[in-house]
């Protein structure tokens, strides 16, 4: 959703276009304004999206199942309502423990 010239964005449920799906790794773009962008992600329980970066302070929040995050010589477990923030660049990894979806803002 592109939402940049808007002074006001409602999303009444970030997890609508988020469907859950069998097999690896889905991607919905919830938000994309100035300074931010919100995606959801959807993860088969297994799958592993390996050590990557990404270039905004990102944070990181568990709408539903158990992720685990390793990052920063930390690991994290995220479930429903956990939060975790992770600097711009910091190379991180996410594993599915169980179906999961994961709320991700990156600011800056």
């Amino acid at each position: 959703m592109d939402t940049s010239a808007a002074p006001i964005t409602f999303i009444p449920d970030v997890r609508a276009d988020a469907v859950l799906a069998p097999g690896g790794l889905g991607h919905t773009t919830v938000l994309n304004a100035p300074g931010v962008r919100v995606v959801v992600l959807t993860f088969a329980a297994g799958h592993v999206l390996t050590e990557h970066r990404a270039p905004k302070t990102l944070l990181m929040q568990a709408l539903d199942g158990c992720l685990r995050v390793t990052a920063g010589g930390q690991v994290t477990d995220l479930v429903a309502g956990a939060l975790l923030r992770l600097d711009a660049s910091l190379t991180h990894e996410v594993e599915a423990l169980e179906e999961s979806r994961l709320m991700l803002t990156l600011i800056g």
